[in-house]
């Protein structure tokens, strides 16, 4: 059953784990001969990352960051890193994992600070994407399950006042419920 907070799922469990497999396969065979880092985003990335991750068939380094640039719901336009990678990755091959595209704010800061680090190559992977972004931003993932309408969604990452992450299914969460808080 789904939670009463969920206006409609958009992707179930099964929908996830389909896209995951699909999406390892295709970033296995762009990285044949490599070993990417593969650099998680927490703390939203943390259950796509686990699943996408499973269906990597190479050798691949895993890192993770946990970075913003808001506060609430407003961007400060200064990105802050609260736990950065532990290896140099100057010369190196980097993936960032997200869990989702949003304004593209802050994945367009934490892009060119990993860039200016020296990385052969900076590619994104998200698991949604929100094609609206914030004016002038440009970032867009290089890979991606699903693009998304301008809703807010939940689960399997996503989060409200930091929870229904674990929702095994990303459903779209109610008005009354956001707008609240």
């Amino acid at each position: 059953m789904y939670d009463s907070r969920i206006e409609k799922v958009l992707f179930t469990k099964e929908q996830i784990e389909r896209k995951c497999q699909e999406l390892g396969t295709m970033l296995s065979n762009i990285y044949k001969g490599k070993i990417p880092v593969f650099l998680c985003m927490l703390r939203g990335a943390l259950p796509f990352y686990a699943e996408l991750i499973k269906n990597i068939t190479i050798d691949m380094e895993m890192e993770y960051m946990y970075a913003n640039s808001y506060q609430g719901t407003k961007s400060t336009g200064v990105l802050n890193i609260k736990l950065d990678i532990g290896i140099d990755i100057r010369d190196r091959e980097v993936l960032i994992v997200d869990d989702i595209i949003d304004t593209g704010v802050t994945m367009t800061k934490i892009y060119k600070e990993l860039v200016s680090r020296g990385a052969a190559s900076v590619k994104i992977c998200t698991f949604l994407n929100k094609p609206n972004r914030a004016k002038g931003i440009t970032i867009e993932p290089d890979y991606y399950g699903y693009d998304i309408p301008v809703k807010y969604v939940v689960g399997f990452g996503m989060d409200y006042n930091n929870i229904m992450r674990n929702l095994p299914y990303i459903g779209v969460l109610r008005q009354e419920i956001y707008q609240k808080g």
